[in-house]
């Protein structure tokens, strides 16, 4: 039987993989090599990108401030991308294999973190090749790129994780999703995020073109980002006012690399210190270190996506402009919590 991205994408589904959508190599001719399939595999000609839905009630602790570690063991990088969308893409690729053509699973990189290296063969790319996932997927024909950056499909808007699978067979390629299909630029991303992602006015923006269509979006300020997202942020982290009483650290007035955003918020969280009366734990941040522990691949997400997801979601399925829909209507249902700044100090504790 040949193999079609039909009877793919059949596959696919009964593998568990909500989201399937196929690029021919040619919607990467203006990738850099560093980011491009072929570099991995010199002959490819088709990359199929799939992903499983991040599940709405993953942030529900979040949201009411509650309870941290369901997004971050399900949805975020713990089990959801390090084996629930793993297992179905290689699976995929022994389905390819099996009709005789070669396929490499992806597992998405940061393509941020690429050191300067030579290459190994002359003219060729460095090492660290890593495709940018979300610009993958929307080669694919699975969606768009939202203003905030974040991957928005018609389906669960910015609910999902994505992989990837370079083969060598030809496939026929998804259509693309025309730009402003999904996102109409509500803004509610910059609302409701603590201060990472750029108004539409300061005309900060990123843009790519695939065929015949232009995507745009923010140029999001990563550092402040990353600060925010990985545990950095009083605003967002309780954890923080617990282990740093008396300690004041805006992060809106940080500017700082996304790299250098990563060596502070992890190094917080993942080192140890000796145990003491004041902080018996024997954690620089207990609550951070607990998450980091409970997440299957190591990451977490502290503040979760406050808008660039939870926002973003909410906004679209209230419009309509995606398909997913629930019993309990919005997802955002009260006044949302934002902390100071400034931690309390123990006797104002």
């Amino acid at each position: 039987m040949a193999v079609t991205t039909e009877s793919l994408k059949e596959y696919a589904h009964s593998v568990g993989l909500d989201l399937f959508g196929v690029a021919n190599i040619e919607r990467f001719e203006n990738a850099p090599k560093r980011m491009h399939p072929a570099s991995i595999m010199p002959r490819a000609k088709s990359v199929i990108v799939v992903g499983k839905r991040i599940l709405r009630g993953g942030w529900r602790g979040i949201e009411e401030g509650t309870y941290w570690p369901t997004y971050t063991y399900f949805n975020y990088s713990g089990l959801l991308n390090s084996f629930f969308i793993p297992w179905g893409s290689y699976h995929l690729a022994c389905y390819l294999e099996d009709h005789g053509w070669e396929a490499a699973p992806y597992y998405p990189g940061v393509p941020e973190a690429q050191p300067t290296r030579e290459p190994l063969r002359q003219g060729e790319a460095a090492p660290s090749v890593h495709l940018a996932i979300r610009i993958a997927a929307t080669a694919a024909g699975l969606g768009e790129m939202g203003w905030s950056k974040v991957f928005l499909t018609k389906r669960f808007g910015p609910r999902q994780r994505l992989h990837a699978v370079i083969t060598d067979a030809e496939l026929e390629p998804t259509p693309l999703v025309k730009p402003g299909t999904i996102c109409d630029r509500c803004m509610q991303c910059v609302r409701g995020c603590p201060g990472a992602i750029p108004h539409i006015r300061e005309g900060k923006t990123v843009k790519i073109r695939i065929e015949d269509y232009t995507y745009e979006w923010a140029d999001v300020d990563l550092g402040k980002c990353t600060l925010m997202y990985h545990g950095g942020d009083p605003r967002t982290s309780p954890f923080l006012h617990k282990d740093f009483p008396g300690w004041k650290f805006d992060v809106t007035e940080q500017e700082v690399s996304e790299e250098a955003a990563y060596k502070f918020a992890w190094t917080l969280s993942t080192a140890q210190w000796r145990a003491t009366d004041e902080f018996p734990s024997g954690y620089v941040v207990e609550g951070h270190a607990m998450i980091r522990r409970w997440g299957a691949g190591g990451s977490y997400g502290v503040e979760g996506s406050r808008g660039c997801m939870r926002s973003c979601f909410n906004h679209l399925e209230k419009t309509g402009r995606i398909e997913a829909r629930f019993h309990n209507g919005e997802f955002i249902k009260r006044p949302r919590w934002l902390l100071d700044s400034k931690t309390a100090t123990r006797q104002e504790a």
